[in-house]
C-alpha cells in the first residue's frame, strides 16, 4: 500500500497567450476547474500506474470538497483518512501561458490537518510500502509523518514543494528527497550538485525535459528525459513523484525507478490539467520500450 499525506485542491485554471506584466490586463482564452493539489495529484499518478493507494488529508465542507472526494474515489484511492473540515477546500490559481505555468495556492482545509491526525493514522502509515509527502501541508504534520515512518522503518519520499517551507531538520528523517532545480538551489544553494554526493541514492533533482540527476555512491548519474510535446506542464513533478513511489515500492533499482518516473512525467505534459494527462502503466511501458527500439 502506498500512502500519500498531502494536499487536495481544486485548480482554477486560466489560459492566456502572454503572461501579463505587473499592472497589465490581458484577455484569457480559457477558464476551467480541475481537481489538483500536489498530494492528490501524486496519489492519482500512483493509482493509475497500478499502485494501491490511500490518502491522508482534508477537504472543506464546500461543493469543491464533494467534487474532489468523488474524483479521488473514482480513481480507486482509499479515503478513510481524508477528513471534512469547516470552511473552504484548498484551491490553486493556475495561469497557463507560453508553455509554462504560474501558480498561487490557497491552502484552505489542507492547513487544518493536525499532527494528532497523523498519530491517529499510525497503523496505516506503519504498514505502508512507501509514504509520499509534499510541503502544501503544515510542516508539523509533515515532520510527524516522517518521524513515525522513520521509527517504523517505512521508506518515504519528500517532494519539497514549495521549497520555502522546507526545514533542513527534515532531511535526517526522509529516505528520498526530490526537488526540482529551483527547489534544490533554494535548499542547498547554487552548489546543489555537491549536495547530491552527500546524499547518494537519496537525493534526486528533477530537470524538466532534461530528466533527473542523482549520485549513486561512485558517480553523478543523469537519467535522460523523454522527447515530448508539452501542452500543460502542471502536475509533471507530481507525476514523477507518484511514479517514483510506485517503482520504489516494487523494488526497482534506483536508476530504473527514476527512468520510469521520467517516462511517466513526459507523458503527463501532453494533455491538459494536472491529473488529466497522468498516464496508465501500459502507456509508460510503451514509451520506455519505444525509446529502446
Amino acid at each position: 500500500m502506498i500512502t500519500v499525506v498531502g494536499s487536495i485542491n481544486m485548480d482554477l485554471v486560466v489560459s492566456t497567450d502572454i503572461f501579463p506584466k505587473q499592472g497589465e490586463t490581458v484577455l484569457g482564452n480559457l477558464y476551467t476547474t480541475v481537481p489538483g493539489g500536489k498530494g492528490a495529484n501524486q496519489a492519482v499518478a500512483a493509482a493509475r500506474l497500478g499502485g494501491e493507494v490511500q490518502m491522508v488529508g482534508a477537504v472543506g465542507l464546500d461543493a469543491f470538497g464533494e467534487e474532489l472526494l468523488a474524483g479521488l474515489k473514482a480513481e480507486n484511492i482509499q479515503l478513510d483518512a481524508v477528513k471534512r473540515k469547516e470552511g473552504a477546500s484548498g484551491i490553486a490559481n493556475i495561469l497557463l501561458s507560453e508553455g509554462d505555468n504560474r501558480i498561487i495556492v490557497v491552502p484552505g482545509a489542507n492547513h487544518k490537518v493536525m499532527p494528532e491526525e497523523i498519530d491517529a493514522s499510525k497503523d496505516q502509515l506503519s504498514t505502508s510500502s512507501i509514504v509520499i509527502m509534499q510541503l502544501e501541508m503544515p510542516i508539523p504534520v509533515i515532520q510527524r509523518t516522517l518521524e513515525l515512518c522513520h521509527e517504523n522503518g517505512v521508506p518515504t519520499i519528500l517532494n519539497p514543494a514549495p521549497a520555502s517551507g522546507f526545514n533542513r531538520e527534515l532531511l535526517k528523517y526522509c529516505t528520498y528527497l526530490t526537488p526540482n532545480e529551483t527547489e534544490a538551489e533554494e535548499i542547498f544553494g547554487e552548489d546543489w550538485l555537491q549536495a547530491l554526493e552527500q546524499y547518494p541514492n537519496r537525493l534526486v533533482v528533477t530537470l524538466g525535459g532534461k530528466g533527473a540527476q542523482f549520485y549513486d555512491g561512485e558517480k553523478l548519474v543523469t537519467v535522460k528525459g523523454f522527447p515530448t510535446k508539452a501542452v500543460d506542464t502542471t502536475g509533471a513533478g507530481d507525476t514523477f513523484n507518484g511514479a517514483l513511489g510506485v517503482a520504489l515500492s516494487e523494488k526497482m533499482p534506483f536508476a530504473e525507478a527514476v527512468r520510469f518516473a521520467n517516462a511517466a512525467a513526459s507523458l503527463s505534459v501532453e494533455k491538459f490539467g494536472a491529473q488529466g494527462g497522468m498516464p496508465t502503466r501500459e502507456a509508460v511501458m510503451n514509451r520506455m520500450e519505444g525509446e529502446l527500439q
